[in-house]
């Protein structure tokens, strides 16, 4: 059975919100373990709003620092203290967050019950190894932006190939056996000396699954060297095409550049988000994106769940 694999949107606006829709978070569901990207002011109301389990969230990923995404980063931090979580707590950022957390250390976080651990994300300009377990490994790359900014690959590991029971029952093939077929493709010859090959004994896992997180940024068509063929791409799409101009100054995308850049790095489905708060309808993005890009396109919407 193929492990749940989900993003929940807990924030899909700029650098202002509004009424509806909260500044840039969201909750990664993979395994039932669960990741925080960006943490905007209010992500922990957004959190108990939508019913999330934040309190078993154990790393938290900063794309930038730029208030919209990590101003609710001390407050999260907070509530995990007044809960009395005893876990360690990872935070994947910028080098300058950690001093920005030493620095209201002393005014707010007076005797944590819990260890945060920082992990500096350093300038670079490939993609970079920055988490893993079991299965899934998380990788940061470069964005174009007015500040350092990273956006986020979550990759899930190929998997061994899956064995078929009914061949171990039906030749009472031992254990270390079943390891060496399983780990090292390794085929079994029975007593009569015939001989299964791997390809018979297994079947193939399920294709490893992937999501990529780009916000904020300028059209960036270096992106083709980190997320290509990725199942879901978000995409920043803060303004229309009639703001290019606006985009442009500002570091930031249109519609139709995500678009592009979706076409581009051959993205299954394309979600777009962190809308100016100009815009109150969302179709008018969907309308920009279509002519270029042909896979399926999502509009994020605060409290929306996409299975990956």
């Amino acid at each position: 059975m193929t492990s749940r694999f989900q993003v929940t949107i807990l924030g899909s606006s700029s650098a202002l919100p509004t009424s509806q829709r909260n500044t840039t978070a969201q909750l990664i569901n993979h395994a039932e373990r669960f990741f925080l990207v960006d943490c905007g002011e209010g992500t922990q109301i957004q959190m108990r709003r939508f019913q999330k389990k934040f309190f078993r969230i154990d790393h938290i990923f900063i794309s930038h620092l730029h208030g919209d995404h990590f101003f609710g980063l001390p407050g999260l931090i907070n509530t995990f203290n007044l809960l009395g979580r005893g876990k360690d707590l990872h935070i994947y950022a910028p080098p300058l967050l950690q001093e920005f957390l030493d620095a209201i250390r002393n005014y707010i976080f007076h005797g944590l019950s819990y260890k945060i651990i920082f992990h500096p994300i350093e300038h670079t300009e490939g993609s970079q190894l920055i988490y893993e377990n079991k299965l899934l490994e998380v990788y940061a790359f470069p964005l174009i932006h007015k500040i350092p900014t990273y956006g986020f690959l979550f990759q899930e590991k190929l998997l061994p190939r899956k064995i078929k029971k009914e061949l171990v029952e039906k030749y009472q093939i031992p254990i270390v056996d079943i390891l060496k077929i399983k780990e090292k493709q390794a085929g079994f010859r029975l007593e009569d000396g015939s001989f299964l090959s791997n390809e018979e004994l297994t079947l193939p896992p399920e294709p490893p699954r992937s999501y990529a997180f780009c916000s904020d940024t300028a059209f960036n068509p270096k992106l083709t060297e980190y997320i290509r063929e990725v199942d879901l791409l978000y995409h920043e799409a803060t303004f229309l095409s009639d703001m290019k101009d606006r985009a442009k100054e500002t570091t930031h995308s249109t519609a139709e550049d995500a678009a592009k850049i979706a076409t581009m790095v051959k993205a299954h489905r394309l979600m777009v988000g962190h809308y100016s708060s100009r815009y109150r309808e969302l179709e008018p993005f969907r309308d920009e994106i279509v002519p270029h890009f042909s896979g399926e396109v999502l509009l994020a919407e605060d409290g929306q769940t996409i299975e990956i």
